[in-house]
């Protein structure tokens, strides 16, 4: 049964901006692991966190840092849940699409259970 949907959508250039605008910004919302990535990459990850918070109706409140968008080896987006955000999700099934081109990053997460 499907418990949430979450979708979201990010300017790639404007994210851009709001991280060399924002001290610590960067470091609030991505773990180790993503801020190594590029932008249009980190700007994919921030929007799958948007749209994961609206798929588990939180509006506001979460540490960005319990959860961690990686890649498996085949390049599918999975999230790896740490602490709050792996107590909301207790064993349900998310599933995760991501997309970025043409200036515009997109997420969008189902939630499973």
């Amino acid at each position: 049964m499907i418990d949430g949907v979450g979708i979201d959508v990010v300017d790639i250039a404007r994210f851009q901006e709001s991280l060399e605008r924002t001290p610590g910004l960067k470091d609030r919302l991505f773990t180790e692991g993503e801020k190594s990535k590029g932008i249009a990459s980190l700007a994919a990850r921030f929007a799958a966190k948007e749209a994961l918070a609206k798929a588990l109706h939180v509006p506001a409140g979460l540490n960005w840092q319990d959860c961690e968008v990686i890649n498996l080896e085949n390049g599918r987006p999975v999230f790896l849940f740490h602490n709050q955000i792996a107590e909301l999700i207790d064993g349900a099934d998310v599933h995760l699409s991501l997309s970025h081109d043409a200036g515009i990053a997109s997420a969008m997460v189902v939630i499973e259970r």
